[in-house]
């Protein structure tokens, strides 16, 4: 481990500094504790890439940290993929500040080792860079991205050759390779003008767009009549300053939705995010905008989508008129209703539903009522990808996928989350609702009372810094050292340790090994269907606290989640006090 200071004294003597970076780092030396932060420990490779601020330092997003990072990925295709060199990299950016300079980056240090780069022209959504690798045979993908994070953040997301995001087995790899590099300064690269000359770097324009698009209009449950008839459904949409606009409106055009609205101050790509706190759908302020729009058109329906669009957020009116949102565990299940509903009965019998361990379980409650099994994973759609994957060799069907952030995958052309998938079949099914009279609000309460009023709720704690850091190892070492065997006046039945592959059933003292990657995870069932799950972010200096239940009513529910949620509240503030 290099020391802070050795690693800051390396770049502030670096007579080739690229000279925005010069001027960051000079008005960093103003603010030590921002200085150590920024150099005291290398960005970290998860096993979807890294995410971080962006300016100077080996703990932040620059040209430097790139390189260093697609250095490593490039020797690691040359040696586990075949034709690397021939085949390539497809590389797209969003919105964010730095963006298409990391894209380039990207392609001028793969130069180096005679790889070749396809890079989007424009700003393109995730679940194209994922299609697009596919489509194009590429050895991998990489996707510049922070998601929905906010304006200082920028990321670097890798993907496999099957179009999935690096699982840890592959991630190790790369980070082996990253870590052996000792100079992130000095890494050679070529200039853009003769990775275009020599074509290593190719510029992708609309061909993949209109392959996606091809295959997004093959998703739908109308027949050929219904496709081709106008539609009485009222449609607000935001791709938040975003990547999503293009893909979204032509896929609603395909199927005919004529009645949309876009929210003009927001389909401008902006770097800021600057009508929105932030632009995550997956919180209420996000929808602003799209509600004044959709009360003054009357919308029967409002779609949002992150700026790579690969979450999707949607609100519907309430019995009062006004617009709710719907959490992603609810949408999730929604679709899954809808296309179990649409789904021939003989691909039950071999059909597979993907969710994660933190996601509702109202969703095997209706694949179960198909006779359709689920199969849970670890958060973070890699792991839904590479069950996908599995199965193109067991002959097990993929029939949905999702997690409870907002990320939701319908036909597997994409392997990552795809709010453009996403947002088409929810205006599919909320005019198939309509037909029948109601809105997607009603057609909730439908499976509620077929199959239990779950509900979930979370908390999420962020922890900035080092001290951040380690309140959240501390959070987590004394739940597993001590391990709870009541909450809220709930038995735990079951206690899960994923980082040690651990399941005890405290009723009978069994212990069972569980059988996914090991993840800094701890997961409690509760008696009565509840349950509780501790998980660090692997993005964001956060810790997250989920929970579940299933009441017998609606009110049932609500006073179980709020007794869980404070009862773990009080347990963690208690370990990391005021």
């Amino acid at each position: 481990m290099r020391n802070w200071e050795t690693v800051f004294t390396q770049w502030d003597t670096y007579k080739h500094l690229e000279p925005s970076v010069r001027t960051e780092l000079d008005q960093l030396k103003q603010d030590e504790d921002k200085l150590e932060d920024a150099f005291y420990k290398e960005l970290t490779f998860g096993t979807g890439g890294m995410r971080g601020i962006l300016g100077p330092g080996i703990n932040r997003m620059n040209i430097y940290t790139i390189r260093k990072t697609v250095k490593g990925l490039a020797e690691y295709l040359l040696v586990h993929c075949v034709n690397v060199k021939d085949r390539g990299v497809v590389v797209a950016y969003d919105s964010r500040y730095m963006s298409k300079t990391f894209a380039i980056e990207t392609a001028r240090v793969l130069g180096v080792y005679g790889i070749k780069t396809y890079i989007c022209e424009s700003l393109r959504p995730t679940p194209l860079l994922s299609f697009a690798i596919r489509y194009l045979g590429t050895a991998a993908g990489v996707m510049i991205t922070a998601s929905h994070n906010p304006p200082e953040y920028n990321g670097f997301k890798v993907y496999n050759e099957d179009g999935g995001q690096m699982v840890p087995k592959e991630a190790d790899q790369v980070i082996t390779a990253i870590q052996a590099i000792e100079n992130e300064l000095e890494i050679p690269v070529l200039e853009q003008a003769q990775l275009e000359e020599e074509e290593l770097l190719i510029w992708v324009g609309k061909e993949v767009d209109s392959a996606y698009l091809e295959q997004l209009a093959q998703i739908t449950n109308l027949d050929e009549d219904e496709q081709a008839a106008e539609k009485d459904l009222g449609i607000v949409f935001t791709p938040l300053h975003g990547t999503a606009e293009q893909l979204v409106m032509q896929g609603l055009e395909q199927l005919n939705f004529t009645n949309v609205h876009l929210v003009e101050e927001q389909a401008v790509p902006d770097p800021e995010f600057s009508t929105v706190a932030s632009p995550n759908p997956e919180e209420h302020q996000a929808f602003e905008y799209s509600i004044r729009l959709g009360k003054e058109k009357q919308a029967d329906i409002l779609l949002a989508t992150d700026p790579d669009a690969d979450r999707l957020g949607v609100a519907v009116k309430n019995e009062q008129g006004e617009y709710t949102v719907l959490t992603g565990n609810q949408l999730g299940s929604l679709l899954l209703d809808y296309i179990l509903t649409y789904t021939d009965a003989d691909v039950f019998k071999n059909a597979r539903m993907v969710k994660s361990i933190v996601t509702t379980e109202l969703g095997r409650a209706i694949a179960k009522s198909y006779g359709v099994e689920t199969i849970d994973v670890l958060t973070g759609f890699k792991y839904i990808a590479e069950k996908i994957r599995q199965f193109d060799t067991t002959g097990e069907t993929f029939i949905f996928g999702y997690e409870e952030s907002y990320g939701y995958l319908i036909r597997t052309f994409a392997r990552d989350k795809d709010a453009v998938q996403a947002a088409v079949m929810a205006c599919e099914m909320a005019y198939y609702w309509k037909k029948q009279g109601k809105t997607l609000l009603d057609a909730l309460e439908v499976i509620y009372e077929k199959h239990g009023y779950y509900l979930e709720g979370m908390t999420s704690l962020t922890l900035d810094g080092i001290a951040g850091t380690k309140q959240i190892a501390t959070i987590m070492e004394t739940f597993r050292d001590q391990p709870l065997t009541e909450i809220a006046g709930f038995k735990v039945h079951v206690a899960e340790d994923y980082l040690l592959s651990e399941r005890n059933l405290l009723q009978s003292k069994e212990k069972q090994v569980i059988d996914l990657p090991k993840e800094n995870v701890l997961k409690f069932n509760l008696a009565d269907h509840g349950w509780v799950c501790l998980r660090p972010s692997g993005t964001e200096p956060k810790i997250k606290c989920y929970y579940g239940v299933c009441g017998t009513d609606a009110t049932d529910s609500k006073q179980r989640l709020a007794a869980l949620k404070e009862e773990m509240d009080g347990r963690i503030q208690a370990i990391i006090g005021d």
